[in-house]
């Protein structure tokens, strides 16, 4: 690629400032590992009818929240639009730690069908980090006035994908490796710290979150992550991110207040991250049970 071209990059956070800590990390990983220039696009419910993350929670104007399992679950649909469907764009969670140079990402080759790359494989694909081809999306994608009006918009969009699977290309590489998949930590390309009862930021933005009155949007429990030494790696460059000049208040904006989402009560993490042994012997019977009886159908994160 081009020594000068500007790689894009959306990423979705929470809009009443508790990921500040895993933004400052991202921000500052991106950058420690690539010469190119960046830009980033923080995608945040807004209150101003001009944004495209705008959202009226009382008149049920704007994106409709309320079955999402994040505050940005729908967003990624409209980042093809946000390019004037033209170039590329990476969009990712904002629980994530960039490992390597974004540039090989960036410029991973787009099969002839394909409008997306993400992890995945012959039956199931993980679009929380992923790399849109912009122009050829345009005929397979809602418009955002669609996008917004409907409440089953993100639903339906991943409808869509399970379908047709051919639109979503997998890349075989550890650029978006789930809470550590067992890998050493310099295998790691992009760490996706992906379980949300377990992410590193919680130590931090937790206790200041309680210190300003304010709570988290996750309402699960949280659990020690299983992979100390991916814990320690996240410490690390969270102190180089403050030693080079970031703080969590940078990115601090106006909070939105109150919104609408799918709670987490019940929420289960992954292989990853929670053993087995956490369910009951029935639970576990009947889910594999289950498990046998199913037909292996394209599947898709939330």
């Amino acid at each position: 690629m081009n020594q000068e071209e500007v790689i894009k990059i959306f990423i979705g956070c929470d809009p009443n400032n508790c990921d500040l800590e895993q933004m400052m990390v991202l921000d500052y990983s991106i950058h420690k590992h690539t010469q190119h220039p960046i830009e980033i696009v923080w995608m945040q419910l807004s209150h101003d009818p001009a944004s495209p993350w705008y959202t009226n929670q009382e008149t049920g104007q704007g994106w409709h929240t309320t079955k999402w399992a994040t505050p940005f679950s729908g967003f990624r649909w409209a980042i093809p639009e946000h390019c004037n469907f033209k170039g590329r764009a990476i969009y990712m969670d904002a629980d994530v730690v960039i490992l390597s140079d974004i540039a090989e990402l960036w410029s991973h080759p787009i099969d002839d069908q394909a409008i997306v790359i993400a992890k995945g494989g012959k039956n199931s694909a993980r679009l929380c980090t992923c790399l849109w081809d912009c122009e050829k999306a345009k005929q397979y994608l809602l418009q955002l006035n669609e996008l917004q009006s409907n409440p089953d918009s993100h639903k339906n969009m991943m409808q869509l994908l399970k379908d047709q699977p051919h639109l979503v290309q997998p890349y075989q590489d550890s650029y978006n490796c789930i809470d550590g998949e067992g890998l050493a930590a310099d295998q790691i390309k992009i760490l996706h710290y992906s379980d949300m009862g377990t992410q590193f930021s919680h130590k931090y933005s937790f206790s200041r979150l309680e210190a300003a009155g304010q709570k988290h949007w996750f309402d699960g429990q949280t659990f020690p992550h299983p992979r100390a030494d991916l814990s320690v790696l996240f410490d690390q460059y969270y102190n180089e991110a403050l030693a080079a000049g970031y703080k969590p208040e940078n990115y601090e904006i106006t909070p939105y207040g109150h919104f609408a989402k799918a709670s987490q009560m019940n929420y289960h993490g992954n292989k990853f991250t929670r053993s087995p042994s956490e369910k009951n012997w029935f639970s576990r019977i009947l889910s594999n049970i289950k498990s046998s009886f199913k037909t292996k159908r394209f599947s898709l994160d939330d």
